[in-house]
């Protein structure tokens, strides 16, 4: 999250915006280049800044929850819901692919598709099989074959028990 003390001093530091760094640490680096070399447009775009930072702050928040943090320093994905104000609020973090994986199998006796993934999940197919076969991969899940000849994900631990299931 950006903060609007820190926008400001790196607006006062900056030669009271002159320079851009507020521009640069918000993420709007091709108009932080655009102040850095025209003086903060002359000066206008630094005044500008000065009564709009507040709101320049709330929309990188914003536009940083939506799209995900480059930087690395952000979590997994937000759900948002837009308020009467018009301010966007977060909700609270979704679940993690793989904790929704854990879940449904759970659910199903440790056997699932990638169809029940990306319907539970709310993912593309492709997504979901690309996320079950990590699984598989790291050795937390099992690839089978049901004796009807369909794929399922296996997750061992959770299985019920023996299952008419083959080996792939």
């Amino acid at each position: 999250m950006y903060s609007v003390g820190i926008a400001y001093l790196l607006w006062f530091l900056s030669g009271f915006g002159a320079l851009g760094f507020h521009r640069y640490y918000l993420g709007k680096i091709p108009t932080g280049i655009i102040w850095t070399c025209t003086a903060g447009l002359c000066g206008i775009g630094s005044i500008y800044d000065f009564f709009t930072l507040p709101g320049q702050v709330r929309e990188a928040n914003i536009r940083n929850a939506i799209y995900g943090d480059i930087s690395g320093r952000g979590g997994g994905r937000q759900s948002w819901r837009y308020a009467s104000d018009g301010q966007a609020h977060i909700i609270g973090k979704k679940e993690s692919v793989e904790r929704i994986i854990l879940k449904l199998a759970k659910e199903k006796g440790g056997t699932l598709s990638a169809a029940d993934v990306a319907l539970e999940a709310d993912i593309p197919l492709e997504e979901a099989k690309r996320d079950l076969d990590a699984m598989v991969s790291k050795g937390f899940a099992e690839l089978r074959v049901r004796k009807s000849g369909t794929l399922v994900y296996t997750i061992p631990e959770l299985m019920n028990g023996d299952d008419p299931l083959e080996d792939l």
